[in-house]
């Protein structure tokens, strides 16, 4: 390889780094959401803690750490719904995004 080229891949692997960490901070924020007066984040911490309550009324403490009383079953449909679809999302334009690679 000459300079040219190992220029123009250091170049393309940079890009391609910077797409990845863009792509990932999108989908990180389309993963939080409003619920039950609090901001949850969609994910397998929440998704765990909701699915292993027997309670139907609990108290959590939000994204920003306030208490907040939530209907674990809406919350946990609603968690999960966000997961699949986020994460279905995501997984689409990543691969696309390897494909252009």
């Amino acid at each position: 390889m000459n300079t040219d080229e190992l220029i123009s891949h250091g170049r393309s692997r940079f890009e391609h780094a910077a797409a990845k960490r863009l792509l990932k901070e999108k989908y990180q924020g389309k993963l939080t959401f409003a619920f039950g007066g609090g901001m949850w984040r969609a994910g397998p911490e929440l998704i765990t803690l909701l699915t292993g309550r027997s309670e139907v009324d609990i108290v959590l403490l939000d994204l920003y750490e306030n208490p907040v009383r939530v209907i674990a079953p809406q919350l946990l449909r609603e968690a999960e719904q966000r997961w699949k679809e986020q994460m279905t999302a995501w997984l689409v334009e990543y691969e696309e995004l390897n494909r252009n690679r």
